[in-house]
């Protein structure tokens, strides 16, 4: 069997990354962004952007595995649901300010089964304990080659710029000029 050739932009990173951030380059080409330590893919596919990245982490849910390729949407999940998505799986990331989700795992098929279930448990579809009971299932269906519908797509549209919170003003423009002038008497 031939040697794989990888990137030049991977060539040296550690075999863990390296292999992810691959899979990448062949399925969507070249990054649009390299630098030493990371990739990064605007727009591909259905994602807003792709980063691979050198660093890897270790992680054990549902299986042991390194993750290493993150996959973000636009998408506005409400503060109250931020715990659950927590508890779901510590690789889905929330950005209240951006208005972005994205999943960390070792391929982009695991972003898309994280990011569905993500959106499960929004929407109160599923449970958090349905999800990652769901997740370990669809894993092994994956290994089994058995059909794997939350791998295969998001099943939803990601909601674009809308998704931004930019949250609420509480301090006035009184309330700045006052403590100017309280930091002011005490220089």
């Amino acid at each position: 069997m031939p040697e794989r050739k990888f990137s030049k932009h991977v060539k040296d990173w550690p075999e863990e990354s390296r292999e992810a951030a691959q899979l990448v380059i062949d399925q969507y080409g070249e990054p649009h962004e390299a630098t030493d330590s990371q990739l990064v893919w605007y727009r591909p596919g259905p994602w807003k952007r792709i980063v691979a990245s050198k660093i890897f982490y270790d992680h054990n849910f549902p299986a042991p595995h390194n993750d290493s390729v993150e996959s973000v949407i636009d998408y506005r999940v409400p503060p109250e649901k931020f715990s659950e998505l927590a508890a779901f799986d510590g690789s889905v990331i929330v950005e209240r300010t951006a208005g972005e989700v994205s999943a960390r795992c070792h391929d982009e098929q695991a972003n898309l089964l994280a990011l569905n279930l993500m959106h499960d448990i929004v929407t109160g579809a599923k449970s958090v304990e349905q999800a990652r009971a769901y997740y370990a299932k669809e894993f092994g269906d994956y290994r089994r080659r058995k059909p794997t519908p939350y791998m295969e797509k998001l099943r939803f549209s990601p909601q674009g710029r809308e998704a931004a919170d930019p949250d609420e003003r509480v301090l006035t423009e009184d309330d700045l000029a006052k403590a100017e002038r309280e930091g002011e008497l005490h220089d």
